[in-house]
């Protein structure tokens, strides 16, 4: 990651070096600002989503452990922030299979939420990317229904059990199924949609101050769509690596008049430094905290002679 993080800026160096001369570099502040709102929102719809299922779960430990996920957003496919379910079982007892559907929930609404903000201005800034935005809201809504209607989902359940290997799993598959159905119930849906609306939001603002510490006036409605459009596709890259990268540099300087190339690529490395590789930072140290909060990491004999454990 951080080979990646050196490299991209390096890249770049000569062509943004002049826009960086001219960045007032203070303004990095209220972004890094938005930035904390943002993570303290989630952090707030996480652990309402614990609440919901029942997972007592004390508040400042799982600070310290959703603070440590934000380390976890560059792992293959986002699979490392399963640290957030483990650490709950670790420290209350609770079952995966109980807390996992939490997080699904919890990226599952920032999906939702990104999709609101970039279709808001979708048919203003780029008409021709409406499909981008409709294959996977299409998809959101037809999994939701499923789960909305208890039959359909048990039997969805009852059909993947005949599958090998998930016939064994039946049982963790139902937990996860009631709880997954008590995630996303009318009330908590729209409760935490709203929630990541505001802390999504916070983060477009932020790139909008990164234009106008470059000396650029930019409106707040292309802002928040190139972040959330930029954040969408790169959705199934950890961390967005490249992709959200290459949609925040090449997207401003084609959709905004005036932006120029080196302009548009420093502004999308500074935004992403401070919304990406601050939270990946603020995590690893985390991590040492939620290490220490577990008595640290400990194998038995039997778990180092056995590899399948």
């Amino acid at each position: 990651a951080l080979l990646y993080l050196g490299g991209s800026v390096m890249a770049d160096i000569d062509r943004i070096g002049t826009a960086l001369q001219s960045f007032q570099w203070w303004i990095l502040i209220p972004v890094c600002a938005l930035t904390l709102l943002n993570y303290a929102l989630r952090f707030v719809k996480w652990h309402y989503l614990l609440h919901r299922l029942n997972v007592d779960m004390p508040l400042g430990e799982d600070a310290w452990n959703f603070t440590a996920g934000l380390a976890m957003v560059i792992s293959p496919g986002k699979a490392g922030e399963l640290l957030k379910p483990y650490v709950v079982r670790e420290r209350t007892g609770t079952p995966m299979a109980t807390t996992i559907p939490a997080l699904v929930t919890e990226r599952l609404t920032d999906g939702i939420a990104m999709l609101i903000l970039a279709g808001l201005s979708v048919g203003v800034y780029a008409a021709d990317k409406v499909h981008y935005l409709t294959i996977p809201a299409i998809i959101i809504a037809f999994g939701l229904l499923v789960l909305a209607h208890e039959g359909l989902s048990m039997w969805c359940i009852k059909l993947l059990s005949k599958l090998p290997g998930l016939n064994k799993v039946a049982d963790k598959l139902q937990e996860m199924l009631v709880a997954m159905r008590t995630c996303v119930a009318p009330i908590s849906l729209v409760w935490t949609i709203l929630l990541s609306i505001v802390a999504w939001g916070a983060e477009c603002w932020g790139y909008q101050l990164v234009f106008q510490g470059l000396g650029q006036d930019v409106g707040l409605d292309v802002c928040v769509f190139l972040y959330a459009f930029a954040t969408v596709a790169g959705g199934a890259m950890p961390g967005g690596l490249g992709v959200a990268d290459g949609v925040l540099a090449g997207g401003a300087a084609t959709l905004i008049p005036g932006i120029t190339q080196p302009v548009s690529v420093a502004a999308a490395i500074l935004v992403r430094i401070c919304t990406l590789w601050i939270g990946v930072a603020i995590g690893a140290a985390a991590l040492v905290k939620v290490s220490n909060m577990l008595g640290g990491i400990q194998l038995d004999e039997s778990q180092t002679e056995s590899p399948s454990r």
